[in-house]
């Protein structure tokens, strides 16, 4: 039984993601402190956050919706980690190592969503 969104594997896989951005983005020049690495964190960051606030919501409809936001915001997260591998600030096994962790991510919250659609269904 799940007693706090903390409980979550997606919630703390998503943590894990956003961790492991943080290096990733580490050593990327200082011109992007407010440019690739801020976007980068923040949409990491927000994967996460959107899970959990989602779970907070007093509704199934909103929660849904906030692990749909969750799912944008991780899309945005791989763009922005393939723009860090075009102009060549992480290594090709970096960038894979991430876009991984965030597709596993991505399965996991596809799967809850599909599980809470099913039951609003009955």
């Amino acid at each position: 039984m799940l007693k706090s969104y903390r409980d979550l594997l997606v919630w703390q896989k998503a943590m894990e993601l956003a961790v492991e951005t943080y290096r990733f983005s580490s050593g990327f020049p200082r011109s992007e402190v407010y440019g690739l690495t801020s976007q980068l964190r923040r949409a990491a960051v927000s994967v996460s956050s959107n899970i959990a606030e989602g779970y907070g919501r007093g509704s199934r409809k909103e929660y849904i919706q906030f692990l749909c936001i969750s799912q944008g915001s991780l899309k945005e997260l791989e763009t922005q980690v393939i723009l860090a591998e075009r102009l060549k600030y992480e290594s090709k096994t970096s960038v894979d190592g991430l876009l991984e962790l965030s597709e596993e991510v991505g399965r996991m919250l596809g799967a809850l969503i599909r599980s809470l659609r099913i039951k609003t269904t009955y």
